[in-house]
């Protein structure tokens, strides 16, 4: 129905806490409401396509006569982070939440990781990933540990400068740890977090990489390679997913590189899924909780907006939406147990429509499923409600 699909991911702008918000921290959550409030936002181009018909939020007005149709998505399983996100919306719940270790990994785990990496480690335990550069940074430029942290989220982070070791090795040291990290220990995630420059002007570079656990077989992904519908990935998708099912991929450096990325996969990439993930909401600005750093940078996707939809071919269907909240104006710097936004818009597209309050993500899977002639094994399709 439709020849091409962009759904682009904007990672962690939720849009209200959710019934069991309390149970994670998480109550008075609402990312996009809230920097609206205190800082004020200047959305017009999303407002025109509905996001403020969602729910009344200060200064974003509801249209009268939106250009898009909208809804929220409900996050049905348990957690709060990108891979839970990423994956309910290509059709897999999780049963319980992946495991969370705010008090450092087990002795356990790290004399196996030290023993196989053959170097001692800096850090293990919960820590932002800027400040504990600058907290450890100088020690490990001095012993050549690797620092070891994780966060709020089930995630096992290595930070390494690249002069004292090496990108190869670093990734060697992510394959390590995956391996050990079964069963109990199963983060969602092992990060690369590689970072550079001199003493008290450490920056993390762009040479990230993440080692994701891999998804159970008949995803999303899984049924589009299946169908041999090509899927061109922007941004992190292609880790989250290991690149299964991605026929094409891209890495970016910024929200700003993405959207150009995303300009020119809609210029080469004729048919298919373009999936991106713009990571500079929730990376750079929610976990620092730097809400002027967060409105700019909506503001800036909100002026980019014109130049995307001016390169959308008629028969193009684009979805926003999000994976989770990180709301910058709370206490916590941790991702929120927030509902997240659905706009969907194109020339073929039925302007404003009220997709409601979404029982899961999957329903976003199900309807690009659908469109491309195939099903997964959870969520609504809501995609003759907008033809």
């Amino acid at each position: 129905m439709f020849r091409r699909v962009i759904w682009i991911v904007l990672d962690s702008v939720g849009v209200g806490e959710m019934p069991d918000a309390a149970a994670y921290g998480d109550s008075g959550s609402d990312t996009l409401g809230n920097i609206a409030r205190l800082r004020g936002l200047q959305l017009p181009n999303l407002c025109a396509l509905g996001l403020g018909n969602l729910k009344p939020i200060p200064q974003l007005p509801k249209a009268t006569a939106p250009e898009g149709s909208y809804g929220r998505c409900t996050l049905a399983s348990p957690g709060k982070d990108t891979t839970t996100g990423h994956w309910e919306m290509v059709g897999i719940h999780l049963e319980k939440p992946f495991p969370l270790f705010p008090n450092g990994f087990p002795p356990e785990v790290m004399r196996e990781f030290e023993d196989r990496i053959g170097r001692s480690t800096l850090g293990n335990k919960a820590a932002s990933g800027t400040e504990i550069i600058k907290e450890l940074g100088e020690e490990h430029m001095n012993s050549g540990s690797p620092i070891v942290y994780t966060s709020a989220d089930s995630v096992f982070q290595i930070a390494a400068h690249e002069e004292v070791i090496p990108l190869w090795e670093l990734y060697r040291m992510c394959e390590i740890a995956r391996e050990i990290l079964r069963g109990p220990y199963e983060v969602g995630r092992v990060i690369a977090r590689p970072f550079e420059g001199e003493l008290g002007e450490f920056k993390r570079t762009p040479n990230r990489h993440d080692y994701a656990v891999p998804p159970p077989r008949g995803m999303l992904l899984d049924r589009l390679e299946e169908k041999k519908v090509e899927v061109f990935s922007v941004g992190k998708i292609f880790d989250v997913f290991l690149g299964r099912g991605i026929t094409d991929h891209v890495l970016t450096k910024s929200n700003a590189d993405g959207m150009q990325k995303t300009l020119e996969a809609t210029e080469e990439f004729n048919g298919g899924l373009v999936y991106v993930n713009l990571v500079d909401f929730d990376q750079q600005y929610g976990h620092r909780n730097d809400v002027e750093g967060y409105g700019a940078a909506l503001e800036e996707f909100d002026r980019w907006l014109p130049s995307f939809r001016a390169a959308m071919r008629p028969d193009d269907l684009a979805i926003l939406t999000a994976d989770h909240g990180c709301d910058p104006t709370t206490a916590s710097t941790d991702h929120s147990r927030e509902y997240t936004p659905l706009v969907v818009f194109g020339s073929q597209v039925k302007a404003g429509a009220d997709l409601g309050l979404r029982a899961t993500l999957s329903d976003i899977g199900q309807t690009v499923a659908e469109n491309f002639g195939t099903s997964i094994g959870r969520g609504n399709s809501f995609l003759q409600t907008i033809l």
